[in-house]
């Protein structure tokens, strides 16, 4: 390996490229993966196209026509309390779940990534410091904090994404510091650091692409994990204030009237149930995928 290969970046970039088309090859063929992610696929486009498929606005009431059952004229999973469509709100709470996951793990990956590289890569002082703060975060409920957090920022859906996000990243961010401190003692590093590349290049073109593979598997569980924690805060009366839907909202709504009228929790809990199923699916083909890597380098 030469100086001159290393400072063109032909040591580090083609190898990420070449690990990530090994393990994206090995999670095609996992089924159940494929399936969830096809799944989710379509709940996206659903989402985005909510107002399209709705058949009426998420805040239409009826009240001479409440309660009524799935499959009755006009409404197909019924209505709700307030004579409101169910499917309607379903879809648009869809976009509100899928809307607080990838906000939320954006979030906690973004400050996981920015400790955990930092912790990782510099090492000595920066390190303890900075792992000590973890640790502090990590001995604090997450669930409480993001409770504590709504309470301060109030229940707007951008409030509860930095709630949840900043309340579940400490894992990720010991992840990271994992993978850097991993990483950072190969060979082709090493020789980037010799020739006086920067560090913050190091790490961006040379350690981060090749610790993909662990945070994609970790964001897969992190999204459903946020979308989960949003019906909990709901369930608080903590979750997103109304009208805007959630399926957390809904399940709280129609607890009243679970005998009665059962529809008003089945549908919101299945599709939760669905999604967050699909995210374990894919998920676990990450793992399955990317955690047989050979080590790089050696």
């Amino acid at each position: 390996m030469t100086a001159t290969a290393v400072d063109r970046g032909d040591t580090a970039s083609p190898r990420p490229r070449s690990e990530f088309q090994r393990g994206w090859a090995r999670f095609s063929k996992h089924r159940l993966a494929m399936t969830g992610l096809v799944f989710i696929a379509i709940l996206v486009v659903v989402a985005v196209l909510a107002p399209v498929i709705a058949p009426y606005s998420y805040t239409e009431q009826d009240l001479l026509g409440r309660l009524q059952p799935p499959m009755s004229a006009g409404h197909l999973l019924g209505t709700d309390e307030l004579g409101r469509d169910v499917l309607s709100r379903l879809l648009f709470s869809l976009r509100t779940a899928l809307m607080i996951g990838f906000g939320a793990e954006a979030v906690a990956l973004a400050l996981a990534l920015a400790i955990g590289l930092w912790a990782g890569y510099r090492g000595g002082r920066a390190d303890q410091i900075l792992m000590a703060f973890v640790d502090v975060m990590f001995a604090f409920p997450t669930y409480l904090f993001a409770v504590l957090l709504v309470v301060v920022l109030g229940r707007s859906p951008l409030s509860i994404v930095i709630a949840i996000g900043v309340a579940s990243w400490v894992t990720q961010a010991r992840l990271v510091r994992a993978q850097v401190l991993k990483l950072k003692n190969f060979e082709f590093v090493e020789s980037a650091r010799a020739i006086g590349t920067p560090g913050t290049s190091i790490v961006v073109r040379h350690i981060l692409p090749l610790a993909v593979g662990p945070l994609l598997v970790a964001t897969s569980f992190g999204i459903p994990a946020a979308i989960i924690a949003e019906s909990g805060l709901a369930l608080l009366g903590l979750g997103v204030a109304p009208p805007t839907p959630s399926w957390g909202g809904m399940i709280l709504d129609g607890y009243t009237y679970v005998l009665t009228s059962p529809h008003l929790i089945a549908a919101p809990v299945a599709l939760l149930a669905l999604t967050t199923l699909a995210f374990t699916w894919v998920g676990d083909g990450l793992r399955d995928a990317f955690d047989s890597n050979e080590e790089v380098g050696l």
